[in-house]
C-alpha cells in the first residue's frame, strides 16, 4: 500500500475505533485496491450461484469471487467442485455461462480438462518434451452449499462454509423464510458508479432511510429503537418489523407485506454477499457486489421465492426491491464524488445508528493494514 495508505491509522490520520471514517483516497487508490484483491477477495466465502446449475452430472456454471474468474462443476462422481476458470495455457477462460459437459474445454487452443480439473489432452503437446500435463490442472478453490446457495472461497484449504455463516441459518429461519423450499427465480445486475465500499457501506445504514427511501420507511419501521442491527464475526445484520399501517389495503398498487414471512432481514456476510429477505411471502433476494473497477461496482442479485408464491406477488417484492435499488444507485454515486474531491479527508461516524459501517470499516482495516 501507498504512503496514503499506511500513514493510515495513525498520526495525521484519525483512528477508526473511535469512530472516524476510512481515509477518503482508499476509496480511489490502485494500492489499496490491489490489497484488497489479496487480502480480502482471494480469502473469503462469496455468494457465486444456486444448486440447480450444477445438479447432474458435467453441469457448470462459470462465476466470479471479487476479481476472481470462477467455474463450479458437478463432477462424474457427484462431488461438487470448484476452480479458478483461467487456462494453463495462457490465460482464457476455459467456461463461459453454465451448460453440461464431458470435459471442459479452453475455446482459444482446445486445452481440454476433466469434471476434476486434471488436464486431459493438449493438442501437439506430443512435439514437446518435458511437458507433464499433470503439473498443468486447473487451481482448485474452496466451494460449499447453504440450502439453494452455493458458495466458494478462492482459498482452497479455508475453513468450512459454517464457521463464516454463523448464526445466518439461525437467522433466516426466525424470519419464517424456509430455505429449502426456495426455488430460484430471476436475475439481475446492476451497475453502481462507486467504489464496492461506498455501496457496502449504503447497505449497511438506515440512518438515511427516512429520507432516501420513503417508500421502503412506510412499510418497515426504520425508528432506531425498532430496527436491530448487530455484528456477529463475518455476519452484519439488520433486522426490522412491519409497520402496522402498511398491513392495511387490498394489495394493488401497493406492497402489502402479508404472509408467513413476519420479519424483515437484511445481512451482509463479509465481505461482499447480502441476504435480503422481505415481510410477506416466502423470498430471498441473495447478491454479490464485484469490484468492476476502482470506481465501479456490479451488484449481481438472484431472487428465490416459495412454490405457492403468485407471479404477482413476486413482482411486487422485486418491484420494492428495485425502488430502494435505484434510489441507492443515485446516493453512492454522489458520495463517490464527494470523496474524490479531496476536501473531506475523513468523515466521522454516529456509532450507535451506523455501527455495522464501524464494524466493517474496522475489518477492512484489519485485513489490509
Amino acid at each position: 500500500m501507498g504512503q496514503a495508505g499506511t500513514s493510515g491509522l495513525t498520526g495525521a490520520v484519525r483512528p477508526i475505533e473511535e469512530g472516524w471514517t476510512l481515509p477518503a483516497s482508499w476509496y480511489g487508490d490502485e494500492s489499496v485496491a490491489a490489497l484488497e484483491r489479496e487480502r480480502i477477495f482471494a480469502t473469503t466465502w462469496q455468494y457465486v450461484g444456486w444448486t440447480d446449475q450444477v445438479a447432474s452430472s458435467g453441469s457448470y456454471f462459470a462465476s466470479q469471487a471479487g476479481h476472481i474468474p470462477l467455474a463450479v462443476v458437478r463432477g462424474r462422481d457427484d462431488v461438487l467442485r470448484g476452480f479458478v476458470n483461467v487456462c494453463r495455457h495462457r490465460g482464457h477462460p476455459v467456461v463461459s455461462g453454465q451448460g453440461c459437459r464431458e470435459t471442459l474445454q479452453c475455446p482459444y487452443h482446445a486445452w481440454t480438462y476433466d469434471l476434476d480439473g486434471s488436464l486431459r489432452r493438449v493438442p501437439r503437446s506430443e512435439r514437446e518434451d518435458g511437458l507433464d500435463l499433470s503439473e498443468l490442472s486447473l487451481l482448485p478453490v474452496s466451494v460449499e452449499t447453504w440450502g439453494p446457495f452455493v458458495f466458494a472461497n478462492p482459498d482452497p484449504d479455508a475453513a468450512p462454509l459454517p464457521e463464516a455463516l454463523g448464526e445466518l441459518p439461525a437467522l433466516v429461519a426466525e424470519s419464517g423464510v424456509e430455505l429449502d423450499a426456495l426455488r430460484f427465480h430471476s436475475h439481475h445486475e446492476w451497475e453502481i458508479k462507486s467504489n464496492w465500499k461506498v455501496a457496502i457501506e449504503n447497505y449497511l445504514e438506515c440512518y438515511h432511510c427516512p429520507v432516501a427511501h420513503p417508500g421502503f420507511s412506510k412499510v418497515i419501521d426504520v425508528d432506531p429503537d425498532a430496527y436491530r442491527l448487530s455484528a456477529r464475526g463475518t455476519l452484519l445484520s439488520q433486522i426490522g418489523s412491519v409497520r402496522p399501517s402498511a398491513l392495511v389495503g387490498n394489495g394493488r398498487g401497493a406492497y402489502v407485506p402479508r404472509g408467513e414471512v413476519a420479519q424483515a432481514q437484511y445481512h451482509l456476510l463479509w465481505p461482499n454477499t447480502t441476504i435480503n429477505i422481505d415481510p410477506g411471502p416466502q423470498n430471498v433476494a441473495i447478491e454479490r457486489w464485484v469490484p468492476t473497477s476502482l470506481r465501479t461496482t456490479v451488484e449481481v442479485t438472484d431472487y428465490f421465492f416459495g412454490p405457492g408464491v403468485s407471479e404477482e406477488q413476486v413482482q411486487e417484492i422485486i418491484d420494492f426491491g428495485t425502488q430502494v435499488g435505484n434510489e441507492d444507485l443515485a446516493l453512492c454515486e454522489s458520495v463517490q464524488n464527494g470523496l474524490e474531491s479531496g476536501m473531506v479527508v475523513q468523515g466521522r461516524l454516529l456509532l450507535e445508528s451506523e455501527q455495522l459501517i464501524h464494524d466493517f470499516q474496522r475489518k477492512v482495516v484489519a485485513a489490509l493494514a
